[in-house]
């Protein structure tokens, strides 16, 4: 019996060491997310009104893009659903034309509706190809929109790059575990 007992221990702190190394890296990017929301409404003040009144929003608080020709962007994100992280997101995006240079970026999409949340988080969810975000910078005026359900804005974080588009990223979505 206790041969028994000691082998489920040791398949349960197998399992809660693989469970814990896994949460490790969703933790971080969630504590970037915090970070990133707080860099966004410092550089944008307006944006309170999108995080009290959508229906969700994802953060990616550290979005990597680069390329000279041929480009790409990915990140990982935080998805919140009324306020409460519900899960995490993947960001992709691969493009060719004229671009060069690389650049860090924190990205946030808004959803306007529970409709436009749930396309999200089904996985039928991409920009169409001529898509901007807005991008953030002290001290301008503030005028953002939704467009198609959606409200897409990115800060820079370092790096210098010739192209604002968001158009093509595809994303994926994994909800946390209850």
């Amino acid at each position: 019996m206790n041969t028994m007992k000691s082998i489920i221990f040791a398949i349960t702190l197998l399992f809660a060491v693989h469970v814990s190394a896994q949460n490790e890296k969703d933790q971080k990017i969630m504590a970037d997310a915090v970070k990133a929301k707080e860099a966004l409404l410092e550089a944008q003040s307006g944006l309170k009104t999108f995080f009290a009144q959508s229906a969700g929003y994802v953060i990616f608080p550290n979005v990597g893009k680069g390329g000279f020709i041929v480009g790409g962007a990915s990140g990982n994100g935080v998805v919140y659903e009324n306020g409460e992280a519900v899960g995490m997101a993947g960001l992709k995006k691969l493009n060719v034309g004229l671009q060069a240079g690389g650049q860090a970026i924190i990205e946030v999409i808004f959803f306007e509706t529970d409709v436009d949340l749930a396309r999200f988080k089904e996985g039928k969810f991409e920009f169409a190809a001529e898509t901007s975000a807005v991008a953030l910078k002290s001290g301008i005026a503030f005028e953002a929109k939704y467009k198609d359900g959606v409200a897409v804005f990115a800060l820079p974080k370092a790096g210098l790059m010739a192209d604002a588009s968001v158009g093509g990223q595809k994303f994926s979505y994994r909800p946390f575990m209850m």
